[in-house]
C-alpha cells in the first residue's frame, strides 16, 4: 500500500514546472557564473550560455517525446535499459544518483559560502554539517508536502532572478548610480579585456559547468510518471521550461558579465551579490545573500528527492537490494535517502581542502554525470524514433514530437559529447574524468556481476523446490 501511495499521480502543471526550474535555478547559476566569467571572458560567457540553452534545448526535445510515450517513474534508465541495453540503463540510473548526490555537496559547500558574508570567521564545513541535518531532516519529514513546497520555494526564485534583471539593468545602463561613484558601465565589460581573452579553447572547457547550470530541466522526466495527464502536462512543462531558462539564464549573464570585470569574478562570494554590493543598495546584497541560501537548499532538497528517488526504482526494479525499496509508514525510503546523502558529506572536505576547488570539483563531475545522462536521452530518443517506425505505426500515434528527426538526437548527442572532451583541457575540472570514468566502468562491471548472480539463484529456486 506503501509502495502505491509512492506512486499516486498527483504533480500537477504548476508543480511540474517549477520543480524544474527549481531544480535549475541553484549552485550552477548563482555560484558557477562567477567561474565562468573568470575562465573565458564576458563576451565567452555568454556564448557558452547560449550553446548550453540549445543543448538543453535539444535535449528535452528527445525527453518530451520519451516521457509522454512512456511517462514512466525512472524514466530515463527505463529508456535507457529498453532501447540502449539493460547494463546501460543500469549506469545510466547510477550516473543520475551520482549527479545530484554530487550535486548535494556542492550545494551545501555553496551554502556555506553564503553563511561566510555574515560570519566570516565560522568555517565552511561547519554549515555543510548543519544544512546536510536540515535537509536531510525535511526530505523524511515532509514528502507528501514536497511538491508544493518546491512549488513555493521556486516562485522566490523566479521572483528573485526577474528582480535582479530588472535592478541590475537598471545599474547597467546608469539609472541607478553605482556605489563608488563610477560611471555605467553599459556593455564596456563585456569587450573590456578582449572578445575572447584566452581563446576559444575555455569555452570549451567549461561547457560541462554551463550545462551543470542548466541540469534539472530534465526533473520533468523523473516526475513524468507522477504526474495527472502527462501526455497534456510535459510538453506544457517543457515548453514553458526552456523558454523561461532561456530568459532567464542569458538575461541573468547579461547582467553579471556587463556589471563584473572579469578580474573580480570566482565562485567564493557568488556574483549575483557582488552586483548588489557594488549598486550599494541598502541591505539589498544581505536580501539577495538570504534568498539565494534557500534557493540552493531548495535545489539541494530536489536532489536529495532525485537521487533517492532513483534508487528506489532500482530496487524496484530488483537490479538493487530490496532495503533501498523499503518505505517508511510515512512512504518515505528512508535507505535510499540515507545512502544519496553520503554526497553530502563529500562538503565536509572544505575543511581540509580550499572550498572554492571543492565546489569546482564537484560541480564538474556532479556535471559530467548529468551530461552523461543526456547522452542517453538523445541515443535512447534516435533508436526510440527508429523503432516506431520500424514497426509500421504512423508518427501520429506520438502525441509529442521532437521536431528535425534525426538531427535533434543526433546534434544534442554530439554537443554533449564534446561537452565532455572539454574536461580534458581544463585542469581544475579533470577530476570529473578521473572519477567518471572509472565510476561508468565499475557500474557495468557490477551489473554484469550482480546480473549473473541473480540469474544463477533464479536458476536454483526451481531445482531447491522440486527437491
Amino acid at each position: 500500500m506503501q509502495e502505491s501511495q509512492q506512486l499516486q499521480r498527483t504533480m500537477k502543471t504548476r508543480h511540474l514546472v517549477m520543480l524544474s526550474l527549481g531544480g535549475v535555478i541553484g549552485t550552477g547559476l548563482f555560484f558557477n557564473t562567477g567561474y565562468i566569467i573568470s575562465t573565458t571572458g564576458a563576451a565567452g560567457t555568454l556564448l557558452a550560455y547560449l550553446i548550453g540553452a540549445l543543448v538543453v534545448w535539444l535535449v528535452m526535445q528527445c525527453l518530451g517525446e520519451l516521457a509522454v510515450a512512456m511517462p514512466e517513474t525512472g524514466a530515463f534508465h527505463v529508456y535507457a535499459a529498453r532501447y540502449l541495453g539493460p547494463a546501460t540503463g543500469y549506469t545510466v540510473a547510477w550516473l543520475y544518483w551520482l549527479t545530484w548526490t554530487v550535486a548535494l555537496g556542492s550545494s551545501f559547500t555553496a551554502a556555506g559560502f553564503c553563511m561566510q558574508y555574515w560570519f566570516p570567521q565560522v568555517p565552511v564545513w561547519i554549515w555543510c554539517l548543519v544544512f546536510c541535518v536540515v535537509i536531510f531532516a525535511l526530505n523524511v519529514f515532509s514528502t507528501r508536502l514536497f511538491a508544493e513546497g518546491e512549488f513555493w520555494f521556486s516562485l522566490i526564485k523566479v521572483i528573485t532572478i526577474i528582480a535582479f534583471i530588472v535592478l541590475g539593468g537598471a545599474a547597467m545602463f546608469g539609472w541607478l548610480p553605482l556605489k563608488d561613484g563610477s560611471p555605467a558601465p553599459l556593455l564596456h565589460n563585456l569587450t573590456a579585456a578582449g572578445w575572447f581573452p584566452h581563446g576559444v579553447l575555455p569555452i570549451l572547457m567549461t561547457m560541462v559547468a554551463v550545462n551543470f547550470a542548466f541540469s534539472g530541466t530534465e526533473l520533468i522526466g523523473i516526475a513524468a510518471g507522477e504526474t495527472e495527464n502527462p501526455q497534456h502536462v510535459v510538453p506544457v512543462a517543457i515548453r514553458t521550461t526552456i523558454a523561461r531558462l532561456i530568459i532567464f539564464f542569458i538575461g541573468t549573464v547579461l547582467v553579471l558579465a556587463a556589471l563584473i570585470p572579469m578580474d573580480q569574478a570566482g565562485v567564493v562570494k557568488s556574483p549575483f551579490v557582488l552586483v548588489f554590493e557594488k549598486a550599494g543598495i541598502p541591505y539589498a546584497a544581505d536580501i539577495f545573500n538570504f534568498v539565494i541560501l534557500t534557493a540552493i537548499l531548495s535545489a539541494a532538497n530536489s536532489g536529495l528527492y532525485a537521487s533517492g528517488r532513483m534508487l528506489w526504482s532500482l530496487s524496484n526494479e530488483r537490479t538493487l537490494p530490496r532495503c533501498f525499496s523499503r518505505l517508511t509508514r510515512r512512504g518515505v525510503p528512508l535507505t535510499a535517502l540515507s545512502v544519496s546523502m553520503l554526497g553530502g558529506v563529500l562538503a565536509l572536505l572544505s575543511s581540509v581542502i580550499a572550498p572554492d576547488t571543492v565546489f569546482v570539483a564537484l560541480s564538474a563531475i556532479s556535471g559530467f554525470a548529468v551530461v552523461a545522462v543526456w547522452l542517453s536521452i538523445c541515443a535512447s530518443h534516435y533508436l526510440f524514433r527508429r523503432r516506431h517506425l520500424a514497426e509500421g505505426r504512423a508518427l501520429d500515434e506520438l502525441h509529442y514530437r521532437a521536431p528535425w528527426f534525426p538531427l535533434t538526437p543526433i546534434l544534442g548527442f554530439i554537443l554533449c559529447l564534446v561537452a565532455c572532451v572539454g574536461l580534458a583541457f581544463d585542469p581544475s575540472q579533470r577530476i570529473a574524468l578521473w572519477c567518471g570514468l572509472p565510476f561508468v566502468a565499475l557500474c557495468y562491471g557490477a551489473y554484469y556481476v550482480t546480473h549473473a548472480f541473480s540469474t544463477r539463484q533464479t536458476r536454483e529456486e526451481p531445482r531447491h523446490a522440486t527437491e
